[in-house]
């Protein structure tokens, strides 16, 4: 069945709606992702981004072995399933049930089972001092409105001197058209305009997505206002033999310029 039109706004949202929205709208778009991206990511498998930067390339996350681990926006636990398998203790958050019935799909199939809830980055529902570390690759921070709210909670889960890693769109792509062509290399957009883009369903009048935008002092200013020191900012470039389109990523933009930018940090308090 063919997706209802859209018309896409730039406006304030809550993170009620942003959560509301975007949480079906990974439950309609579970399957065809999976589908689609789910090869290149692997059932067992750790990427950062569509550049295809793996963590054992990266390694941003660091040793896994024996540690307690939590995925915030596990989708269908391919990189907590790596952890897995690397001795990690990985559990698996997401907001979308769709995506964790792909998960238990997968740990099926693998025999490598991720035990995963479905909540939001806002409110974690573990236990203060849980986690050695916490990462989310590319798939939940962009979605969130109280930004502020879901660094604290990882902070909160986390343990002194736990590690905190994830990726997300770079900022800098916030100033783009989001088209993988020729026309998604002009700036039309300002950098340091955070109105969030909002799409409402034609149809119904509903919000059916919601992103965020933060530059990069942002974040490093959220990091190190949550208790955490950053030590990694990683751009990865796109790589030779790399001829993928996903989304907005394209060969064609990332020779140019950045699509991903991943953090790694401690928590220091």
């Amino acid at each position: 069945m063919a997706a209802s039109p859209v018309t896409a706004h730039r406006r304030d949202t809550s993170e009620l709606e942003s959560r509301r929205a975007n949480g079906a709208d990974w439950d309609r778009y579970a399957d065809e992702y999976q589908a689609t991206h789910g090869p290149y990511l692997g059932d067992l498998g750790f990427l950062w981004g569509p550049e295809g930067l793996t963590e054992d390339e990266a390694k941003v996350l660091g040793e896994v072995a024996g540690k307690d681990v939590l995925e915030v926006g596990s989708g269908a636990g391919q990189c907590s399933r790596w952890v897995r398998a690397r001795g990690g203790r990985a559990i698996g958050l997401d907001l979308s049930h769709r995506q964790l019935q792909h998960s238990r799909r997968i740990d099926e199939a693998s025999g490598v089972v991720v035990p995963s809830v479905l909540g939001t980055a806002t409110h974690l529902p573990f236990a203060d001092d849980s986690f050695d570390a916490v990462f989310s690759s590319f798939g939940a921070l962009q979605f969130v409105a109280d930004i502020s709210a879901a660094v604290a909670e990882t902070a909160r889960v986390l343990r002194p001197g736990g590690r905190y890693a994830f990726s997300i769109t770079h900022p800098t792509r916030w100033m783009f058209p989001d088209d993988p062509g020729e026309e998604g290399l002009t700036a039309s957009q300002s950098y340091w305009d955070r109105t969030p883009y909002v799409e409402v369903d034609d149809e119904t009048g509903a919000t059916s997505y919601v992103e965020h935008h933060r530059t990069l002092g942002d974040w490093v200013g959220l990091l190190a206002s949550a208790g955490f020191r950053l030590t990694t900012l990683l751009e990865p470039q796109w790589p030779e033999g790399n001829d993928r389109l996903w989304g907005g990523w394209s060969r064609t933009r990332g020779l140019l310029t950045p699509g991903t930018a991943i953090f790694g940090c401690d928590l220091t308090s």
